[in-house]
Parts: C-alpha cells; sequence; structure tokens
C-alpha cells in the first residue's frame, strides 16, 4: 500500500515505516559522530521508549554509552491495510540497528501504568539484566488507571482560577488568534496530577527496589518542561504547573528512599511532540522559538538535547536549579533567545507569522515523528506496513 499522512489537528493517524525507521537511523547517525559518552550507565530502562525524548534517551545509551536497555511503550500494531503507530516501527527499527553492533535490547509493549507490566519488566529484568543502573521516565499520556482503586483518570489542560485569555496558533492553517481558556475545577486538578505527576514514576521506582532489581547507585531521571513566562498562563501556572509539582515532591521522596542523587527531574526545552501539540499556545510559541533559536545558532530536537544531557549532565557535581532539577533548557531560557522571543510575541498576527516565525519548520517536525517528509523516502512505492525495513 501507499501510506500518505493523514492528519486531523494535532493527531497523525498513520505512519511510514520506512520514513521512521530513516528518522532512527539518523538520530543514530548524530550520535556516533559525536563519539563515545564516558561512564555512561550500562544496563538502562526507558519508559515511554518509542517515540520523542525517551526515544533519543534509548540511543544515546546504546550507541554512545554501550549500553544494553529495555523499553516499554504501548504502541498499535499493523495489519495488512492499516499503519502500525509510529512508536511501533521506532522500536523495531532501534533495536535492528542495536544489534547489528552486538548489543541486545528488549522492547515490552503495553500499558506502562499497569502492575501487570510493572511485574513482567521485573521479571525481564532479572532474567537479562540482574540489576538496572539508570531508568529513564518518559512518559507522555491524557488517560491513567490507578492500579489500587480501578478509577481511569483524565488530564485537562487548563489555568487555575480564572479565565485566561491567551494568543494562539491554528497549525492547519496558519491564523493567529485570541482564545479564553475557561479554569478547572477541583476534580480537573487533581486528576491532572494523577495522570502528570510522578505518582507512578514512584510507583515504578518502589516496585523495582522492593524486587531488589536495583544495583548500587541508581538513578532515576524523569523528563519535564517547564518554558518561558510566554506560556506560563497555560502551564505552569494552570493544571500541569501542579503536576510539575507533585513531580518534584516525588523525586524528594525517592532521594529519601535511595540517595540524595538517586531522583532528578530533568527540564528540557520545548520540541514538537504529539502531546505538545495538544497545548494551547505552546505550538505559537514554538513556532517563534524555533526560528530565533535557529537564527542564534542554539536550536536542539530531541536528540540533540539529550546526547548533551548524558555528556555534560549526569556526572557527580552538576549544578541543580533551587527545586534540584537538573536543567537543559539552559539555551531556550538564555536571556538572547527569551528577549527575542518577547520582542517578537506582541507583533505576532496571521499576517506577520511567515515574517517573524518558522510554521514550516513546525510542521516538518511534526511529521517526521510520523515517517513523513524524510529526505531520500520515496513515499510514491507500495509498502508493507507490517514489515519494517534492516
Amino acid at each position: 500500500m501507499i501510506i500518505e499522512p493523514r492528519v486531523r489537528g494535532f493527531i497523525c493517524t498513520t505512519a511510514h515505516p520506512v520514513g521512521c525507521a530513516t528518522n532512527v537511523r539518523e538520530q543514530i547517525a548524530y550520535v556516533l559522530k559525536q563519539g563515545p559518552v564516558a561512564d555512561c550507565p550500562k544496563r538502562v530502562a526507558v519508559l515511554g521508549c518509542s517515540t520523542g525524548y525517551g526515544l533519543a534517551s534509548r540511543i544515546v545509551a546504546t550507541f554512545a554509552g554501550g549500553a544494553d536497555t529495555i523499553g516499554v511503550s504501548l504502541e498499535r500494531e499493523p495489519s495488512e491495510k492499516r499503519s502500525a503507530s509510529a512508536g511501533w516501527y521506532n522500536n523495531r527499527a532501534f533495536e535492528i540497528e542495536a544489534e547489528k553492533i552486538g548489543r541486545s535490547p528488549l522492547t515490552l509493549e503495553g500499558d506502562a501504568f499497569s502492575d501487570e507490566m510493572k511485574k513482567d519488566f521485573i521479571e525481564r529484568v532479572r532474567e537479562k539484566f540482574g540489576q538496572l543502573d539508570l531508568l529513564v521516565y518518559s512518559m507522555a499520556a491524557p488517560v491513567r488507571t490507578d492500579p489500587d482503586t480501578g478509577k481511569t483518570y483524565r488530564s485537562v489542560i487548563k489555568p487555575l482560577g480564572a479565565p485566561v485569555e491567551i494568543k494562539t496558533l491554528d497549525t492547519e492553517t496558519g491564523e493567529v488568534f485570541q482564545t479564553t481558556l475557561e479554569p478547572a475545577n477541583e476534580d480537573q486538578t487533581a486528576a491532572t496530577v494523577a495522570v502528570m505527576g510522578g505518582d507512578d514514576w514512584k510507583r515504578w521506582i518502589d516496585q523495582l527496589a522492593d524486587a531488589g532489581v536495583l544495583a548500587p547507585g541508581f538513578r532515576t531521571l524523569n523528563y519535564t518542561y517547564i518554558g518561558s513566562e510566554l506560556t506560563w498562563p497555560i502551564y505552569w501556572n494552570g493544571t500541569l504547573g501542579r503536576a510539575k509539582v507533585d513531580l518534584d515532591s516525588k523525586a524528594e521522596a525517592i532521594r529519601v528512599r535511595l540517595g540524595p542523587d538517586a531522583a532528578r527531574v530533568v527540564a528540557l526545552k520545548a520540541v514538537v511532540t504529539q502531546a505538545s501539540s495538544a497545548i494551547p499556545v505552546v505550538p505559537l510559541y514554538g513556532t517563534v522559538l524555533f526560528k530565533v533559536m535557529k537564527q542564534l545558532g542554539l536550536h536542539e530536537g530531541c536528540i540533540e538535547q539529550i546526547d548533551r544531557l548524558f555528556r555534560t549532565r549526569l556526572g557527580k557535581g552538576v549544578e541543580l536549579d533551587d527545586a534540584q532539577r537538573i536543567r537543559v533548557d539552559d539555551w531556550e531560557l538564555s536571556p538572547e533567545v527569551q528577549t527575542e522571543v518577547s520582542r517578537r510575541w506582541p507583533l505576532l498576527t496571521t499576517e506577520t507569522l511567515g515574517e517573524l516565525a518558522d510554521l514550516g519548520e513546525y510542521k516538518s517536525q511534526f511529521l517526521r515523528l510520523f515517517g513523513f517528509g524524510i529526505d531520500g523516502v520515496d513515499y510514491t512505492k507500495d509498502v508493507d506496513p507490517r514489515v519494517v525495513p534492516g
């Protein structure tokens, strides 16, 4: 079949196996060009391993750090007439390339929020690794079912306290417009914390520790985004911000149990992901940010960010912020970048978007998530959606 992108709002319902595999290989090539990462943990788990920052972490650990990895992600399998999720293709492309260099990765596909997955994961770790040196938590899901109560929580992206009027962007049409967001109620806020806070992260670490599969000196990282003041009305000062506070609290609880350096929240820069595309104001902010950072020679995607994290932020004595987080969003939040983004922000309209921002780059990066728009891939050729090229 010929697979084309089918985009509805911030969702693409198709993915291209050859494009996804090419995208994975390009990220691997970037990492290999940077050379080895010294003192990289050798037994690494990545929860949310199939796309974005999670996939990048698995690639850097394997191809620069010489690690064997176990990954977990929730994917949709292909059929004869329907493509799989992009993550399904990415997982298999990664495994093919890792095995070529003598690594033996293991990927589990299912609900990482469930205790059943945690139990299966623990058994696989015992069999394959014995213990883990590092666990990266890079989950981005809108819904979570609590294993203890069976209650399903759905997150919302809303402000707190009062309505917020904010500038945003229709990425399909390029229209810049004002929108009013109504505030979340207490139940919605609590549900967002239950999904996007640190409860499941801590649950993972507690169960792994109880099972004895964490090695001496074990560390865990949880990726987050804090952003600039331009996005704070809907982000840090909203339901998402409450979830971030909970994340910091759970990191401290893990450190109390496992040691002062055992758990860190890592603040990363804004990139294009399917999750971030759904957040009002963030796509518009991203189109301006990308243009400014490219003009200043500071632009990074997921693989560049995580490569820098592993090379410069995981050693002893790394600088932390007041909340004990590791910061890799320093280039995004630098005065030269934020001053220019803030200067452009009030000038943004539908008519000035092309001059002040880069919607084309945003759209291109979005399609790349699903294996489309990648140089060297012939999208007119018939492909078998069940096959990932080696």
